[in-house]
């Protein structure tokens, strides 16, 4: 028996505990959401993909590797946020925009604060970056780009979690 959700899409009568992951979804998600957020920090904080992100693998300087590290951190934490979203009890957030913008946001600050915040700043203190970030590093810009990645994951994602 076919069940249509919010959206209007045929979805069929699963078991919550068969609930696949839409590892797809979450990935293109994951990685046009760090698309967005590499586009609005660029202009203002070019310095974050050269110095701290490039940083993080020892590679302090080169712009292109940190970009590269960002885009590809960003599209795994989709593929994360698409396996929680996988759990039984999570399973129908996204048959409501609103939850799903929620459950991103709540998920990108998250990574905000125990990633970027603390776990950051002593990554890069461990492979010897120049000016490592002080613990807890969490300032107003680092909250606005991972409230504007978990914006867009939560939006992209319930209309691709099925491709």
């Amino acid at each position: 028996m076919a069940i249509e959700d919010h959206y209007g899409r045929d979805q069929e009568s699963v078991s919550e505990l068969e609930a696949p992951i839409a590892w797809r979804g979450g990935v293109t998600a994951g990685f046009i959401a760090t698309v967005a957020t590499s586009l609005v920090i660029l202009p203002t904080n070019a310095s974050m993909f050269s110095e701290t992100i490039a940083g993080m693998y020892g590679l302090e300087g080169m712009f292109f590797v940190g970009l590269i590290a960002h885009l590809v951190h960003g599209t795994l934490f989709g593929l994360i946020f698409a396996a929680v979203l996988s759990d039984p009890g999570l399973i129908y957030i996204t048959n409501w925009i609103s939850k799903t913008v929620l459950a991103g946001l709540i998920f990108a600050l998250t990574l905000a604060i125990v990633g970027t915040g603390f776990l950051l700043p002593v990554w890069t203190q461990f492979v010897g970056l120049t000016s490592p970030p002080e613990i807890p590093w969490i300032t107003f810009p680092l909250l606005g780009w991972h409230a504007l990645y978990g914006l867009v994951l939560g939006l992209l994602f319930p209309f691709l979690e099925e491709w």
